[in-house]
C-alpha cells in the first residue's frame, strides 16, 4: 500500500503551514506527523536547495504519493516544479496537487498539464524579455543613457585635460578629482596625446 507524504511549505517565520495541513486533510488524505514535512524558506529557494524538501526525498520510496496544495510549494517557477515533478517520478512517486483538482502530476493528464504550464511560463517570460527590450530601446531613441553615470562631468574632464596638457601627473590629476588612475588614463587616451607624463 501507498504511503501518503504531505510537504508544506511557507516563505516566512511569521506565517504558518496550518491553512495547507487543513486542505490537504479536507481533500481526504491521512498523513501521519512523521511524514508530514513543514518548511519555512523563500520560494525562490530551488526545490533542491530546501533543507526540509531533501529530508523528504530521503524519506521516499517507490510507490509513495505526495501531496502538495498548490504547484508553487514545489518550486521557485515552472521550470523548477516540472525538474521537481520529473525527479519524483523518475523514483516512482506519484505527486498530487489539490489546486489542480487533485491531479496527479506523473499521470498522462498530469504530464499534459505540466506542459502546458511550462508553455505559458515560457510565454511570459518571452513577453516580459520582448517588454524590456522596447522598453530600453524607446528609453534610448529617448536620449536616456544607460550603465554607470560617467565620474567627471563634463566641466571636470575639460579642466582635467587642461592639468594633463599643463604636465600633471595622472596620479596627480586623479587625486585633486577625487577619481581613480585608470579614469583618468582613459580620459588621457581619448583626448589626450599618450606622450604626457605618468
Amino acid at each position: 500500500m501507498s504511503r501518503v507524504f504531505a510537504y508544506c511549505r511557507v516563505s516566512t517565520l511569521e506565517q504558518t503551514t496550518e491553512n495547507q495541513r487543513r486542505e490537504i486533510e479536507a481533500a481526504g488524505f491521512t498523513v501521519k506527523p512523521q511524514r508530514l514535512i513543514e518548511e519555512q524558506i523563500s520560494g525562490s529557494v530551488a526545490a533542491s536547495e530546501r533543507p526540509g524538501f531533501a529530508r523528504l526525498l530521503d524519506r521516499m520510496e517507490n510507490g509513495d504519493v505526495l501531496i502538495v496544495t498548490k504547484l508553487d510549494r514545489l518550486g521557485r517557477d515552472a521550470m523548477d516544479v516540472r525538474k521537481t515533478v520529473e525527479q519524483l517520478a523518475a523514483s516512482g512517486i506519484r505527486v498530487h496537487c489539490l489546486a489542480l483538482g487533485g491531479v496527479d502530476l506523473t499521470s498522462a493528464a498530469g504530464k499534459m498539464t505540466m506542459q502546458v504550464i511550462s508553455a505559458v511560463a515560457e510565454f511570459e517570460k518571452d513577453l516580459l524579455i520582448e517588454r524590456t527590450h522596447s522598453g530600453l530601446a524607446r528609453a534610448r531613441a529617448a536620449g536616456k543613457r544607460f550603465g554607470r553615470p560617467p565620474a567627471l562631468s563634463q566641466e571636470q574632464r575639460q579642466a582635467a585635460v587642461e592639468h594633463l596638457k599643463a604636465g600633471a601627473s595622472i596620479s596627480a590629476v586623479a587625486r585633486e578629482f577625487g577619481t581613480s588612475r585608470q579614469t583618468i588614463m582613459r580620459l588621457r587616451d581619448d583626448a589626450v596625446s599618450p606622450e604626457l607624463p605618468e
